[in-house]
C-alpha cells in the first residue's frame, strides 16, 4: 500500500468515525466537537484530490464559521436557559438494518433478483492519466475576477440582501 493510499484511508476513517459520533452521541457538545473532526477529514480528502481551494473553503467556512457559531450558540444557550442538552438516539436498530441493506446492494458482487448486483462493481469508472497536483486557487481567482465576474457579484449581492432580510426579520421593534 502506498503512502498516499494510507493517508486516504486515515482521512476516510476519521471522517466516517467522527460522522458516526455526530449521529450517535447523546451530548450535543460531543456531537459538535465530532463534527469538527468530520470537517477536518473532508478537508484532508479535498487536499488529497488536489482541490486546495475547496479544502481552504471547507476549513474557513465550515470549521471557522458554522461550527464555531454552532458551538457558541449551544454553549451560550445552555448557560442562559439551563437546558439539558442531550439528544436521544431513536430507531437505532431500523437505521442499522437500512444502512446494512444499502451497503449490501451497492457493494455486493452477487447478482440480485432485480439485477442490482453491486452497483460499485458494475459501474465502469473512468480512469485517466493522473496529473500532478497543482495549485488551483490562482486559476479560480482569475476566473472569478474575469470571465465569471458578473455571476460572482450577483451572487454576493443576493447573499447580502438575504443577510439584511434576516436581520430585519429578527430585529425587535420598540413599538411591539
Amino acid at each position: 500500500m502506498s503512502a498516499e493510499a494510507a493517508v486516504f484511508y486515515l482521512f476516510a476513517a476519521v471522517t466516517v468515525a467522527s460522522g458516526a459520533v455526530v449521529v450517535l452521541a447523546r451530548s450535543l457538545i460531543y456531537s459538535a466537537f465530532a463534527l469538527l473532526f468530520t470537517f477536518f477529514g473532508v478537508a484532508g480528502l479535498y487536499v488529497l484530490l488536489g482541490a486546495d481551494f475547496l479544502a481552504a473553503t471547507q476549513l474557513l467556512i465550515y470549521v471557522g464559521g458554522i461550527l464555531v457559531l454552532l458551538l457558541f450558540g449551544v454553549m451560550l444557550t445552555h448557560k442562559l436557559y439551563d437546558l439539558d442538552l442531550r439528544s436521544e438516539v431513536t430507531q437505532f436498530l431500523p437505521g442499522i438494518i437500512v444502512a446494512t441493506g444499502l451497503i449490501l446492494i451497492l457493494a455486493s458482487p452477487v447478482r440480485w433478483p432485480l439485477d442490482l448486483r453491486g452497483l460499485m462493481f458494475r459501474t465502469q469508472w473512468a480512469v485517466g492519466a493522473g496529473r500532478p497536483p497543482a495549485a488551483t486557487t490562482a486559476e479560480i481567482g482569475q476566473l472569478f475576477m474575469g470571465r465569471y465576474l458578473l455571476p460572482f457579484e450577483a451572487a454576493s449581492i443576493l447573499l447580502l440582501v438575504a443577510l439584511m432580510g434576516a436581520a430585519m426579520i429578527v430585529r425587535r421593534r420598540k413599538d411591539a
